[in-house]
């Protein structure tokens, strides 16, 4: 077998491993067994215990920080005839219930390494988690964390997205993180089929979820000691891609102040059409004509066909729930007042090229993916992303260089600079940074995801670093995070600065398009101009095209 194969099956399944630990109904951080349950006689911690809108949730404390887990925010679980359906929302409870357990993660797809059997998976999903330092402090600066994972998998359960570390090291922040319904349950355009018009929103499903967790935490945080009106949503990769377009969902921008995006933009979204298409090549495989026919197919065949459709499935910018042009919006002003934080890191395909089997597969997929999607292009645009390929560059390069570069160009570099641009040019803030620090696992370099373990104060688990980067520049870079929540702007002085140094990080200019590059040993600013990030002439306008 294939070298880049066989590591690319053993990266894979580690990471699959990494996050299997805990969850309602299977185990919670790897270690204890447990379901959330009702409590019904008095025989609880008063003091972790906090009243909200739909019951009381009785957490538990660790090193100084309260931790509530599986939290329900939705009066009912999307199951059986709320299949497809949008969230309900939450009602008043009166009821003591244990938030001490990790809920289910939605349904996705089971691998070689079986995730499903090392924690459970279901449809009823829609819970969330809190994490705040046991303090008398009250308004405290609330960060929602929004996992990624390409829209069909990942949960809140993946140890990496613990924020226990990130409270405990802040205690004046309140961290959550919210888990969405993810795959075909969640992103499924179904009204056009003969039995569809009771199933409108089945094609943004996820993103719904996450606004109705959203509203949970805006009525209920402040009995948890947060501030409802300073509220950050952040998330990485589907994640990212989900802050970018929460705050262009009419009301859900008064749950939002600020935006922290990594690796992430509306790229990874359909049009109408194309999700009819990738409804109509999963009810091909499975034989398929109406929604009662999906109804009747077994979970795990209906995640299994629309593993066609690889990097595919995501929101759909129907004009109706998301804007049919999210750049447009931004160019417009719509999210001029909410500041945002938004970078990506130098080398974010590497990871793409690993998953998928190593550099002779990743050039196979990118060349069928141009192909489908080369035909929307114009002469002269196809003629620049050719030039692109072509460039005399990669005459002594891997021959993966040009695709991989290409891809780095289409889904990550040249979306942000247009976000940036637009926010920019609209009167909004917007923080662009870059990030560089290479991992120690060979052909993975300064890959996707790299800098989680950094800003989630996780360094310990080093699945995509490979080591643990430099303590000080971690801490850091967190904190530049921690006072952009705290305050819409992440500059330090040297006096809060962890390494000592003054950092002003100045807002992104059109004119001079200076950003924060995220050196693991020399933090600093730089203009883009410098850097060379983006190939202004020949790809820039792509990401008019969206899902490419």
């Amino acid at each position: 077998m294939n070298i880049n194969r066989v590591f690319s099956l053993l990266l894979l399944a580690f990471m699959l491993m990494s996050c299997c630990a805990g969850c309602g109904g299977g185990t919670d951080s790897g270690t204890k067994a447990g379901m959330n349950r009702q409590i019904t006689d008095n025989n609880y911690d008063k003091s972790l215990a906090v009243k909200c809108i739909n019951g009381t949730f009785v957490g538990r404390i660790s090193d100084d920080v309260m931790e509530f887990k599986g939290i329900p925010f939705v009066a009912k679980q999307p199951v059986g005839k709320l299949r497809w359906k949008a969230p309900v929302e939450f009602v008043p409870d009166n009821g003591v219930y244990e938030a001490y357990y990790n809920a289910k993660i939605p349904y996705q797809e089971e691998s070689a390494s079986e995730p499903a059997s090392l924690y459970a998976q279901g449809e009823d999903c829609l819970y969330l988690n809190i994490w705040t330092a046991d303090n008398d402090m009250r308004n405290k600066p609330v960060m929602v964390w929004i996992h990624g994972g390409g829209f069909v998998s990942g949960g809140t359960v993946d140890p990496m997205f613990n924020l226990h570390n990130l409270v405990a090291e802040n205690p004046d922040i309140i961290a959550v993180s919210i888990a969405y319904r993810v795959g075909p349950f969640g992103f499924m355009h179904l009204s056009h089929l003969p039995d569809g018009a009771d199933y409108p929103d089945a094609q943004n499903l996820g993103i719904m979820d996450q606004v109705m967790a959203l509203k949970w935490v805006h009525d209920n945080i402040a009995n948890f000691g947060g501030d409802p009106d300073n509220v950050t949503i952040w998330g990485e990769s589907a994640g990212a891609d989900s802050v970018i377009l929460i705050p262009l969902i009419s009301g859900a921008e008064n749950y939002v102040k600020r935006v922290i995006a990594q690796s992430g933009s509306p790229v990874i979204s359909n049009t109408p059409e194309q999700s009819i298409e990738c409804t109509a090549e999963i009810m091909k495989i499975l034989n398929c004509k109406t929604v009662k026919d999906l109804q009747n197919v077994d979970v795990k065949e209906l995640i299994n066909a629309s593993e066609t459709l690889k990097m595919r499935v995501g929101p759909e910018r129907d004009g109706i729930y998301i804007p049919a042009d999210p750049y447009g919006e931004y160019a417009n002003g719509a999210v001029r007042d909410i500041a945002i934080l938004q970078g990506c890191n130098k080398d974010e395909m590497n990871y793409f090229m690993s998953i998928v089997g190593g550099s002779e597969t990743f050039v196979e997929e990118t060349n069928k993916r141009l192909a489908k999607y080369i035909t929307q292009l114009t002469d002269t645009e196809r003629a620049k992303l050719n030039s692109f390929i072509s460039d005399d560059k990669f005459a002594d390069a891997e021959s993966y260089e040009p695709w991989r570069s290409l891809y780095n160009q289409i889904w990550f570099i040249a979306p942000l600079f247009r976000l940036s641009e637009n926010q920019a040019k609209s009167g909004g803030k917007s923080y662009t940074y870059y990030f560089t620090p290479e991992s120690s696992i060979p052909d993975m370099k300064c890959c996707h995801a790299m800098e989680l373990s950094t800003v989630l104060n996780n360094p310990e688990n080093t699945i995509y670093t490979g080591r643990v980067l430099d303590e000080t520049f971690a801490k850091t870079m967190r904190k530049m995070w921690i006072q952009f929540a705290r305050t819409g702007d992440p500059s330090l002085s040297a006096e809060n600065s962890p390494d000592g140094k003054a950092h002003n990080w100045p807002l992104y200019n059109p004119d001079d398009k200076e950003l924060m590059v995220f050196d693991e040993f020399n933090i600093h600013t730089a203009k883009e101009a410098e850097l060379k990030i983006l190939d202004w002439d020949r790809m820039y306008f792509i990401t008019k095209y969206y899902l490419f």
